[in-house]
């Protein structure tokens, strides 16, 4: 079988009654600025490359992020370059005790001047929210996040306001240390449709960035790559990017067969299928391709699933289950 009729049947364009691909034009239009954002993301996270893709994947895929790593490994600095490369708003919240719901989301007060009450949106209402050390904010609190990252929308005295579009949450947590922290609950958790750790630079690195290249420093010279329209164009495009049957159906394999692993007590939700799927299809258009393949799942498997995984070991068992199931279930043949 030749490359073309291998690619031609994996990305199942002999089934005329599946879906079409994207727009070529659209397509090379939102692969380019995909890699744009990479290299911008690249010039601040220095030698972090990883943590940099799933940061574009999860941009491109329309989820969620979530960053558990110890201080001082450029976890902010992340968030605030992924703004600033999009061309738009950014909100921080700073995760502690005292934080109420109502910090996040908004409050209804009276206004005098127009004896009526108004609506004051809170911090959540921007393009990027970064919410830093939510594990250190009540569950009370912590709940405020649900409506919000699943239906992007905010309900305050019987009343819903939408959020703005495209809308990302990007949430950090220290790993070490769990004295005044409250653990996220397994919904919360199973919103974030990927999870890093960006780890420790290597000592070269890390000399670049004690001289001042890279981190912090380099955010003043950074500039926008796209806007909000685009990057809602570029989230269209990855929606479009095509799956074939047997590929969905190795996702959904590979999800299913954490939910009967030894250890786990909580799988992969049908929710994280989905997210799967969705993140490969981000990856594709990443890289140039207007269809998934199978190394496409293997490759956001972990990020995707790892941290929705409830198990009876450590944190880092999840991705043990993952790679195993990755072991265990066949991938479709060309």
């Amino acid at each position: 079988m030749t490359e073309l009729a291998s690619r031609a049947e994996l990305s199942g364009r002999a089934h005329a009654d599946e879906p079409q691909t994207v727009e070529p034009v659209a397509r090379r239009t939102a692969t380019a600025l995909a890699r744009a954002l990479h290299a911008n993301l690249g010039q601040i996270l220095l030698g972090s490359q990883d943590a940099v893709t799933v940061a574009v994947i999860a941009t491109l895929s329309g989820g969620h992020l979530l960053i558990e790593d110890v201080p001082g490994v450029g976890k902010t600095v992340l968030a605030q370059s992924l703004a600033i490369s999009l061309g738009v708003d950014l909100s921080r919240i700073q995760g502690h005790p005292d934080l109420l719901p109502s910090d996040v989301t908004g409050v209804t007060v009276y206004s005098g001047e127009s004896g009526s009450w108004e609506f004051r949106p809170g911090p959540v209402f921007s393009h990027v929210v970064l919410v830093d050390e939510l594990n250190r904010t009540p569950p009370r609190t912590q709940s405020a996040l649900l409506e919000t990252m699943e239906e992007r929308q905010v309900s305050v005295d019987g009343k819903t306001w939408p959020l703005p579009e495209p809308h990302l949450v990007i949430a950090t947590q220290n790993p070490v240390g769990q004295l005044g922290t409250f653990p996220l609950v397994e919904s919360q958790l199973d919103r974030f449709a990927l999870s890093i750790a960006i780890g420790y630079p290597s000592a070269a690195t890390e000399a670049q960035l004690a001289l001042g290249q890279g981190g912090r420093e380099a955010l003043g010279g950074l500039g926008a790559v796209c806007d909000a329209g685009r990057w809602r164009e570029a989230i269209a495009a990855t929606r479009a990017i095509h799956v074939a049957t047997p590929v969905a159906e190795y996702a959904v394999a590979i999800c299913r067969a954490t939910r009967i692993a030894p250890g786990v007590r909580l799988g992969a939700s049908p929710r994280a299928s989905i997210t799967v799927v969705r993140s490969a299809q981000a990856r594709a258009l990443l890289d140039g391709r207007d269809y998934i393949s199978p190394d496409d799942v293997r490759a956001v498997a972990v990020p995707t699933l790892a941290h929705r995984l409830v198990t009876d070991g450590d944190l880092r068992m999840g991705a043990s289950v993952v790679v195993a199931a990755l072991s265990t279930v066949a991938a479709p043949r060309p």
